[in-house]
């Protein structure tokens, strides 16, 4: 089964939003149903109605969030992992990370996440698919390689040292020491893809120019 795009009524996205601010905060499991309902005005029943279980609110967040990849991601994959193509998931990757920094602690160490990540098949495909684009074959070296990658983006997005650094400035620094890491080129499709954050003559320096 393919992780997808799925369209929530505003009820549920509402639910998925106010418990993807407390996962942030408080972790999951310290996350009841009743705080969630709370954070949304509603009932825990009403909560229930929506979703049976926390898990499965877990589970929708995750999917929600991941799946803003899957347009770059089937991209890239289309144009037989081009060079641009597999900037721009990078890119988006990245962007993904520094937007939603809190986001990131809990869906890579959050214990109940990463549970509930490595029960379900199409995670792990979906995961498996990103970093073939990224890094190629997932031999047992791919995936150690790519376990790391997916450290070091969350770890440099987090970590104390980086709180006071604007997302601009921290986009642009990461994209660029990541594509060290592993050898992409700046390509169009990323430019596009973090514009928000990176400008065009800012692509056009020197590495070591690069961001503020």
């Amino acid at each position: 089964m393919e992780l997808k795009v799925v369209e929530y009524s505003a009820a549920r996205t509402r639910v998925l939003d106010a418990a993807l601010r407390l996962f942030a905060e408080h972790g999951v499991s310290a996350t009841s149903l009743q705080m969630i309902a709370d954070a949304v005005g509603i009932t825990k029943a009403a909560v229930y109605h929506q979703f049976p279980t926390k898990d499965r609110i877990v589970l929708a967040v995750t999917e929600r969030e991941l799946a803003r990849l899957i347009p770059a991601l089937e991209d890239a994959e289309e144009r037989g992992h081009a060079a641009e193509a597999r900037d721009a998931l990078l890119a988006g990757v990245i962007d993904m990370a520094v937007r939603d920094r809190r986001l990131v602690r809990t869906l890579q160490f959050d214990p109940v996440v990463v549970r509930l990540l490595a029960e379900h098949e199409q995670f792990q495909h979906f995961m498996s698919r990103l970093y073939r684009v990224l890094l190629g074959e997932l031999d047992d070296d791919g995936r150690v390689a790519g376990a790391m990658l997916s450290g070091a983006i969350s770890t440099a997005v987090m970590h104390p040292l980086v709180a006071d650094i604007d997302d601009e400035t921290l986009r642009a620094k990461v994209i660029e020491m990541t594509r060290r890491i592993i050898g992409t080129s700046t390509g169009e499709g990323a430019q596009k893809s973090a514009r928000s954050g990176v400008s065009a003559d800012r692509h056009a320096r020197s590495p070591r120019k690069s961001g503020r």
